[in-house]
């Protein structure tokens, strides 16, 4: 798998976190699962337990595809990844990042707070 720390236009390809941010080799393994958002995936750190199958309200993982000689989440769905967060949050290896609060759960609560009808998520 590739490193985070090829960067593009200063941050980091597959957590969209700021290229001095990837200099620790802390995201190393995470590879961008969709160029819609901001998830990203470290099948290395992946121990198949899932949660994030179990918290995700879009149905963004499958558990127990194997890979590598043993099994780890799949993810079947990235594009509908609404950035939530509650798979990283939930995740007791960090096998996931995503930068929650940008997406489409963040347009979500915002047009609940104003009382606005439809969200935009664009």
């Amino acid at each position: 798998m590739a490193s985070c720390c090829g960067t593009t236009n200063g941050c980091c390809s597959s957590t969209k976190k700021k290229a001095s941010a990837c200099s620790s080799g802390a995201d190393e393994g995470f590879v961008s699962a969709s160029t819609l958002n901001t998830l990203a995936f470290n099948a290395g750190l992946c121990t198949n337990c899932g949660m994030c199958s179990a918290v995700c309200p879009h149905c963004v993982f499958a558990p127990g595809v194997k890979k590598r000689g043993r099994s780890v989440v799949s993810i079947v769905r990235a594009d509908a990844c609404m950035e939530c967060g509650a798979c990283q949050l939930n995740c007791p290896t960090g096998a996931l990042a995503v930068e929650s609060g940008v997406g489409c759960a963040s347009a979500m609560i915002y047009a609940a707070l104003r009382g606005s009808a439809e969200p935009t998520c664009g």
